[in-house]
């Protein structure tokens, strides 16, 4: 997964109506930006445990888990990451999330 370099690590404090500009309601950019969340979480748990596979071997003991630089190289970087809800913040107010309101009609 492709992450931008302008995104912060830490929390921002937002304005309220800069987040419902685009969708005119908090609560519609709020689950908007928790469903991008949930998709870049997933992304990123799934691209770090393919990685980590490459080390793991049925045989290996206590000691040589823990001398894998490699490994916890791979580990730091993820944790040194913005979390996901910041990304999908800068996403969603940068304008790059594609979303649609379903169909309120009952049948």
């Amino acid at each position: 997964m492709e992450i931008k370099k302008n995104i912060p690590n830490n929390t921002i404090t937002r304005k309220l109506v800069d987040l419902d500009k685009n969708t005119g309601n908090i609560y519609e950019s709020i689950n908007i930006i928790a469903r991008r969340a949930n998709q870049i979480s997933t992304e990123l748990k799934a691209e770090l445990t393919r990685k980590l596979a490459d080390f793991s071997s049925p045989t290996d003991t206590m000691e040589e888990t823990f001398e894998n630089r490699e490994q916890i190289e791979i580990s730091r970087y993820y944790e040194r990451l913005p979390k996901p809800t910041i990304i999908a913040t800068e996403e969603f107010l940068d304008g790059e999330l594609f979303y649609r309101e379903g169909d309120n009609s009952t049948k």
